[in-house]
């Protein structure tokens, strides 16, 4: 179950990033939407209101949900860079993946939304200086402090956790 759940591990935040691997973190960013849109083109109707795993989220949860956790981590991105360590607002990621929208949007609407989101993204990140990659906000849930090196660290993960779900599927169920 585990291997479901996680089949790319957890993330396990580091010390400190290295500019070449903040490089990798944005492109993993950047390249995110075009691996989902090739990840879920074939699929059906009926393809997509499967679960990735027993009691997990279904296919089109999985994509607007990336779009809604990537609006937020860009606006917690850009609170840090324009605020002095704000305390960002969490979310119930689980209700919003229940909320009408996500049942009666089409994934196509959050993939294009996640191509236009992804390339501002990448473009604020490709000219962070080094003071800036340091900036942080503080989440309340976790009670401390995040840089946005170990941010860009978490959100590569977190496409990759997401598109592992949905590639996942795909070859258990041979699609």
């Amino acid at each position: 179950m585990e291997a479901l759940q996680y089949p790319i591990g957890r993330f396990e935040p580091l010390p400190d990033y290295s500019p070449a691997m903040l490089r990798e973190y944005v492109n993993d960013i950047r390249d995110l939407p075009t691996l989902v849109e090739m990840a879920v083109q074939s699929l059906d109707a009926f393809q997509l209101q499967k679960p990735y795993r027993p009691g997990g989220w279904n296919i089109q949860q999985v994509v607007h949900h990336l779009a809604d956790s990537h609006i937020n981590a860009i606006t917690r991105m850009k609170m840090a860079l324009t605020e002095e360590k704000p305390i960002i607002k969490p979310y119930d990621e689980a209700a919003w993946a229940e909320l009408e929208d996500v049942k009666n949007t089409p994934i196509n609407v959050s993939i294009t939304l996640l191509h236009a989101l992804h390339t501002r993204w990448a473009n604020l990140m490709d000219r962070l200086t080094p003071e800036q990659w340091e900036r942080s906000f503080i989440h309340p849930e976790h009670g401390r402090r995040f840089n946005l090196k170990t941010m860009a660290a978490n959100y590569a993960w977190h496409g990759k956790h997401h598109l592992g779900h949905i590639q996942g599927l795909k070859e258990r169920m041979n699609w």
